[in-house]
């Protein structure tokens, strides 16, 4: 199967490890020439130097931006005027109980997770709309659909991408631009394997073992008992971004292992 992404210019936020990471990579093994964004020149510049390192000759440069403000997303689009591929993948998470959540963590838990995929969105879509071709992809949640009550704030925002990305699909209805949601589950990156490492010292178990414990009590439904893998993930974005899926917009998409009990 080729996905066949050359002379494609695509833009992934919040790619510096994990998901996004993934999602860059593949991107880069098809020929899209890809631009990753993440808070810190630091971690971006490692990140371009890894995956120059994974994919020789490949086109990849880093976009250091707080998407979390207007003048964030601003700067990223001016350092990058031209996107054919957006795929919205900024976010934050974390597991703590409603009662303990103040209005400043909402309020950036809403900056982050959907208001950096509207003014991005918003800049971007004008011009794929012009060229008829375009792809948005949102990197959502399985916590979209069923909201788990440790994680109340985080789901509430990943509900209203999914909105946000149907919306903007039927915006965009008629045209060679396709907007998407594709939704993970519990996956295996960096951010979440911070969240186990005290685990995994409390108890001399390794990572996958804990992962697997962990998984039973807080995501039981989960049909892989397993954590998914970033590149997993990654996978099902690259089809999104491609050609191939000229007709799937407006979907959101599964890539969770069967984490939320619904066949849609």
């Amino acid at each position: 199967m080729q996905f066949n992404l050359n002379g494609k210019i695509a833009v992934v936020t919040g790619a510096a490890q994990g998901i996004g990471m993934a999602i860059a990579g593949s991107l880069l093994a098809e020929g899209a020439e890809v631009v990753i964004n993440d808070r810190d020149e630091t971690r971006v510049d490692a990140a371009v130097t890894k995956l120059h390192a994974a994919h020789p000759g490949a086109t990849v440069r880093g976009v250091a931006a707080d998407l979390a403000s207007a003048e964030g997303c601003a700067h990223l689009v001016a350092e990058v005027p031209r996107c054919d591929i957006l795929v919205n993948n900024a976010a934050i998470f974390e597991t703590v109980d409603f009662f303990d959540v103040s209005d400043d963590t909402w309020n950036r838990y809403w900056a982050v997770n959907v208001m950096s995929g509207v003014r991005l969105s918003r800049a971007y879509l004008p011009a794929m709309r012009e060229r008829n071709w375009g792809r948005v992809v949102f990197i959502d949640s399985e916590c979209g659909i069923s909201t788990p009550p440790d994680m109340l704030h985080y789901a509430t925002t990943k509900t209203a991408v999914l909105g946000l990305s149907r919306g903007l699909a039927k915006r965009m209805a008629g045209t060679g631009v396709t907007v998407n949601a594709v939704l993970p589950g519990p996956t295996l990156s960096e951010g979440v394997e911070a969240m186990l490492k005290a685990e995994t010292e409390r108890t001399g178990k390794n990572l996958e073992e804990v992962g697997t414990e962990v998984l039973k009590t807080l995501r039981p439904s989960s049909i892989t008992k397993r954590f998914q893998t970033a590149q997993e993930v990654a996978n099902l974005v690259l089809y999104t971004c491609s050609p191939l899926s000229s007709g799937t917009t407006g979907a959101a998409l599964r890539a969770d292992g069967g984490v939320a009990d619904t066949p849609i």
